[in-house]
């Protein structure tokens, strides 16, 4: 025996504990499993091979058989249908079978065949001939399945091959009814006649083969340019005629029960942008018969929970909601104007445009767009804005007068319009309510408001309806919901608010436009004692808002998501109600300051009064500073100047940290207004907020004798701006109460007028940085705009009351306004320069009558008030501005400013303030106290 191999090799042993055997067990695995997924694999690739040539075997079969039964149509019937007669038509004949069994929408001679064949059978009809003789003979019960399935199928035979081949007959398709190239569609409309008994059973075929999408696609086709009418028709298009007898059997009858939603009417049609420029006449028919009704009711009741259902977008700029709204909006009008519209469709109307207004982003124009349209931060950036053209429809059809037509609708027979609060409101009343509320709410957030206003204020009892109903729910402490609108409003939406949303702006408006004698004597809408009470229940719920709400949900900015819209939600509403409660106070305030109606105090929260608030209040970001920004007539006047003294004490001593170069100026008495203004015009704000020193010099050029400790400076401040504002220099000019206000003809006077009033305005600021009084009596209208604010109508009497009352006269006047032969211009007359200005664009030509006098009045009202001191008043403002913060001045009302300007007791309610000077030694006690707390809590102001 011998040992063989080589015995220098070791043997290999698998670390992992698996023998040689083991190893080639899982090779062995892993091959079969490869070898049983390519057999697989294999049979599939077979199977597959089998299936395709046996689809084009019989595809092929098919085809043969087609060309066979086209030959043998052909020689039958003719290449044209020439041999063809009545009875090919009948169930007895081949004609139709053959025809509708060979034919493609791709073969152009299929559709040559297909028209001579529809071409005959209109000829039949036109020589007096019945369609259901025509069919079926002398007996249509017999052969009744028969000449349904053979109409539904030439039927829908026409419709698809309009579809399918729309492109190259888009010029053909709005042509008038009886032309050559709409005989497709005449055969259409001709089948689907109410006078026959197929009539439902053709029309439910469509539908379930999706006629409205067929259709979409053929007016889509038609329109040669989207925007542009179609032009040069006198009748109704064949297209137009198909879709009227579509739509009026489908309103009245039940055979589109079972079609899918998102291929009906409402989507498909409806969502065409500037459908009714090229169907105008089917628009008739669409308000006539009431479709208009009947299919936003099918939108009322598909909305929103199927709002995902819409077809896509034709393009970029018309998104399928906005078409809808823009095409609702053209005929709303006509529906309401009809005054047997009942609330239920007044109801669906607003729930519809509602919630398509929601879902589109804001429309603001640049002058209607609010101080809300920055807190509530729509992100319009990243929602792809509407075209121009569509957006220019939309806000053109939610106009005024449709506000109108709807608030009337609602609450044309309800009992809130009366001021009796014993009856609880009827559910039917609570929705309405609450449908109105919320389209208020989304049209003030998304539209320009001066669009709607008018209407709103002046054509409804709107105001009165939502006061009541607010005042009976304030009065039991229950605010009932809003159940039947729960798909459209958020279940946790406070109905409360939602109702002051609405509420605040339209009233806000409405003392925007009211007069003395209405407010005051006439106490319309409101009485006074109503009112008394809003501002009670507004001062309260503004509290809540700011202060009691806020300490448990911080502060949040309210964003948009794309894919759901927000302007409904309890965010939006919270926001959107604080900003309207807010400037409603403030509307209230300026009313109750010209001749009160209420005491000061009602318009204070006595929460605001106390120490601990005013030190919370010097605090930025705190609760009380934001509070302190948005409704400062909350805070007493008082605690409000204990705030502005410590914000100047404050800024004194910022500026007391960097040292600057003491500034002495030169001044001579009898040149003091040029020597000033040449002289400290050109400082630095910082400069400005510095100790400035001032020599007097007489006529001789000899100083005056004395020091200046602060004394001299205030001399000069006192004689500068009795200089500077005396009306014999042209600056100013001085009402009948002999207030001042800029005058409108400076730049007449003083080639540098502008940059006089900007350097009065740091003068104005300089006096009441350094706590000064000048007696320096500003007019009202002038005083608010060192807060920004636009002035109205009943500010006028202080300028000019012999043309208020002339407004007045105008705005009540009983006849024709177009008689006064009155257009939108004004003529100037300065130092006897007239100059005529138009107040809108092309207004030398617009005439003002019954429909547009409020618009007249209230821009006559707002050239005098603010568009002539406009230039003006920005330079003085932006003086003042160097000194004095914005959000420092804007804490104070036009008569509070007065105050700290010159000290007078005018018009200062004794009871809230005290005496004055008793007040100011107050305040100085409590400034060390105010300032150490200040600064121990913001040292970086030091």
């Amino acid at each position: 025996m011998f040992f063989t191999g080589d015995p220098t090799l070791r043997r290999r042993v698998d670390m992992g504990g698996r023998s040689s055997k083991e190893s080639d067990r899982t090779v062995l695995l892993e091959q079969a499993k490869a070898d049983r997924k390519r057999r697989l694999a294999f049979r599939q690739e077979t199977s597959a091979a089998i299936k395709i040539q046996k689809f084009f075997r019989g595809r092929m079969a098919v085809e043969l058989e087609r060309s066979r039964i086209r030959e043998q149509f052909l020689h039958k019937f003719g290449d044209h249908c020439q041999k063809a007669d009545r009875n090919c038509f009948n169930v007895d004949s081949e004609f139709l079978p053959q025809l509708l069994l060979f034919f493609s929408v791709r073969n152009s001679g299929d559709i040559a065949i297909l028209t001579d064949g529809c071409r005959l059978l209109l000829q039949l009809v036109h020589s007096g001939g019945d369609l259901v003789s025509i069919f079926s003979g002398t007996d249509y019960s017999i052969k009744r399945s028969v000449v349904e399935t053979r109409v539904k199928k030439l039927v829908g035979t026409c419709m698809k091959t309009i579809y399918h081949n729309r492109d190259g007959l888009q010029n053909q398709l709005l042509m008038p009814s009886g032309m050559p190239t709409t005989i497709l569609l005449d055969t259409v409309a001709a089948l689907i006649n109410s006078d026959h008994p197929w009539t439902c059973k053709v029309i439910g075929h469509l539908l379930q083969h999706k006629v409205f999408f067929l259709m979409r696609g053929i007016i889509l086709s038609s329109m040669h340019n989207m925007k542009q009418p179609a032009t040069n028709r006198v009748s109704m298009s064949s297209l137009e005629n198909v879709l009227t007898l579509i739509t009026s059997h489908t309103s009245g009858h039940s055979c589109s029960s079972d079609t899918n939603i998102k291929l009906g009417f409402p989507f498909q049609i409806l969502s065409i942008p500037f459908l009714w420029h090229h169907l105008s006449f089917y628009k008739e028919i669409f308000l006539v018969q009431g479709l208009a009704k009947y299919y936003v009711h099918q939108l009322a009741l598909y909305f929103p929970n199927h709002a995902s259902i819409l077809p896509n977008d034709v393009s970029h700029g018309f998104p399928g909601y906005a078409c809808i709204l823009g095409n609702i909006v053209e005929v709303v009008v006509a529906v309401f104007s009809d005054q047997t519209c009942s609330i239920l469709t007044a109801m669906e109307f607003v729930l519809v445009v509602t919630f398509l207004l929601e879902a589109i982003p804001i429309l603001k124009s640049a002058a209607g767009a609010g101080h809300f349209d920055d807190e509530i931060s729509m992100d319009e950036k990243t929602i792809e804005s509407l075209d121009t053209d569509l957006e220019r429809l939309i806000k053109d059809g939610m106009d005024s007068h449709l506000f109108q037509l709807l608030v009337n609708a609602l609450f044309k027979d309800t009992s809130l319009i009366h001021q009796s609060y014993e009856v609880a409101p009827s559910d039917e009343e609570v929705d309405a309510v609450g449908a109105v509320c919320s389209l208020l709410h989304v049209a003030f957030i998304t539209l320009p408001s001066e669009r709607i206003m008018t209407g709103l204020a002046y054509g409804t009892d709107l105001v009165l309806v939502l006061w009541n109903f607010i005042k009976y729910c304030q009065d039991n402490q229950s605010w009932p919901a809003f159940r039947h609108l729960t798909a459209y409003i958020p279940d946790d939406a406070p109905s409360w608010l939602l109702s002051l949303a609405a509420f605040c702006p339209v009233y806000k408006y409405m003392l925007t436009i009211m007069d003395n004698e209405e407010f005051y004597e006439q106490e319309r809408p409101l009485s006074l004692r109503n009112v008394r009470l809003l501002v009670i229940l507004l001062k309260q719920v503004l509290w809540q808002l700011l202060w009691v709400i806020t300490a448990n949900n911080s502060p949040q900015k309210v964003g948009v998501d794309n894919s759901v819209s927000k302007k409904l939600s309890v965010d939006t509403i919270r926001t959107r109600a604080h900003a309207v409660i807010s400037e409603l106070l403030n509307q209230l305030l300026d009313w109750n300051n010209r001749r009160s109606f209420t005491s000061t105090s009602d318009f204070h929260s006595p929460d605001a009064s106390s120490d601990v608030f005013v030190a919370q209040a010097l605090t930025e970001n705190s609760r009380a500073s934001e509070l302190l920004k948005q409704a400062p007539f909350l805070v007493p006047f008082t605690s409000r100047v204990k705030i502005f003294t410590a914000q100047l004490a404050a800024s004194k001593n910022q500026t007391g940290a960097y040292p600057l170069p003491r500034n002495r100026f030169r001044i001579r008495r009898n040149r003091i207004f040029e020597d000033a203004f040449r002289q400290l015009s050109v400082l630095s704000t910082e400069e400005l907020r510095g100790s400035i020193r001032v020599s007097f010099f007489n006529e001789f050029g000899v100083e005056e004798a004395g020091i200046d400790g602060g004394g001299i400076f205030k001399d000069f401040m006192e004689n500068i701006t009795q200089s500077a504002f005396d009306v014999q220099y042209g600056l100013f000019k001085e009402t009948n109460d002999h207030l001042l206000y800029p005058n409108p003809g400076s730049g007449v006077i003083h080639e540098q007028h502008l940059q006089y009033f900007d350097f009065l305005g740091s003068l104005l600021g300089k006096a009441m940085y350094e706590g000064i009084l000048v007696d320096i009596p500003f007019a009202t209208f002038f005083l608010s705009k060192l807060r920004q604010k636009h002035n109205f109508l009943n500010d006028l009497p202080s300028l000019d009351p012999e043309l208020y009352r002339h407004l007045l006269f105008l705005k009540h006047y009983l006849g024709d306004v177009a008689e006064l032969e009155l257009y939108f211009v004004i003529v100037n007359n300065e130092y006897g320069e007239q100059k005529e200005e138009e107040l809108l664009p092309g207004g030398k030509d617009i005439r003002v009558t019954k429909e547009n006098v409020i618009t007249y009045i209230h821009l006559i009202a707002n050239h005098r008030l603010n568009y002539q001191i406009r230039h003006q008043s920005s330079h003085f403002l932006r003086g003042f501005q160097q000194l004095i913060d914005k959000e420092w001045i804007e804490m104070f009302s036009e008569h509070e400013i007065q105050i700290l300007i010159s000290g007078s007791l005018e018009s200062l309610d004794m009871d809230d303030l005290g005496s004055y000077e008793k007040f100011l030694l107050g305040v100085s006690e409590e400034i060390p106290k105010i300032c150490y707390w200040l600064f121990s809590r913001s040292s970086s102001w030091i």
